[in-house]
């Protein structure tokens, strides 16, 4: 993807608290990873607002940074992917398919995560996940505060050169695969089909309310799924609280969220 211009760059960085790194490294890629964990929410609202979702440059810098929104895993990570190309790394979008509880693989071009440097698997836009960059080249576990990661090649996949390079991959967490990411780059316009299916299809968990989830300074989770605000702290406690009326659900976007809503999204295709 081509790089963001310097004052976008800067803007983008301002959007996460960030200073400018003086070079891209292991440790800046952390910490602008976790950054944009913490700023930038996990959100699908514009499908339940009636919002166009557009895989361009320039939309998805102008609803992350501009308007101050989130955004799915094609949003995020997409423009995710411009900051650090613009911050010196080399960063490439790998596809991959999510495992549902059930066990079964979604559909192709189901996730966008970013392969950077060649080295690091990233990823700010599956929700509650690693905290940190994951590290390709690492056979072991790898241990995060999101949890216990391991990425291993996956089962039947052709596998060559070490995890950065050759053939499907497993992202395991806690025992359990996250997802089949493929390690051939892509490009942002492949990923077109796959978000119209999550933004239309009453089969995609994206359609059937509204959700909005980020991390929080000390380690835990703040998440509004329709009117129900969890709080989820860094030790796995969690409380629910029901938001009454639509203004009390306004304010805890405005509050937790920085998102401010003139109307309520609406559940495209309510659970049943």
């Amino acid at each position: 993807m081509e790089a963001l211009d310097p004052g976008r760059t800067e803007a983008y960085l301002r959007r996460l608290g960030a200073a400018r790194p003086e070079r891209p490294t292991a440790a800046s890629l952390r910490e602008l990873h976790l950054r944009h964990l913490r700023a930038v929410p996990f959100e699908n609202l514009a499908i339940h607002l009636g919002e166009d979702l557009v895989l361009s440059r320039n939309a998805v810098f102008d609803k992350i940074v501009t308007a101050g929104r989130g955004g799915i895993c094609y949003e995020l990570n997409a423009g995710f992917a411009e900051l650090l190309g613009a911050l010196g790394h080399r960063v490439e979008l790998l596809q991959a398919r999510v495992y549902g509880k059930d066990g079964a693989l979604g559909v192709p071009y189901d996730h966008l995560a970013l392969r950077v440097d060649g080295r690091w698997l990233a990823d700010v836009g599956f929700g509650d996940h690693s905290v940190h960059p994951l590290d390709l080249d690492e056979p072991g576990e790898q241990k995060d505060p999101g949890g216990v990661f391991l990425v291993r090649p996956a089962p039947d996949a052709g596998h060559a050169g070490g995890h950065s390079g050759g053939g499907d991959l497993e992202v395991v967490r806690d025992g359990v695969p996250a997802y089949r990411l493929e390690t051939r780059p892509r490009a942002l316009a492949d990923f077109l089909t796959g978000a119209w299916w999550h933004r239309t299809s009453p089969e995609s968990g994206f359609t059937r309310g509204p959700v909005c989830s980020r991390l929080t300074e000390d380690g835990g989770r703040i998440t509004l799924r329709e009117r129900t605000l969890i709080t989820t702290a860094a030790d796995g406690d969690r409380t629910e609280e029901e938001l009454a009326t639509d203004e009390e659900v306004r304010a805890a976007y405005r509050a937790w969220f920085g998102i401010v809503l003139d109307r309520l999204p609406v559940p495209l295709h309510p659970r049943p």
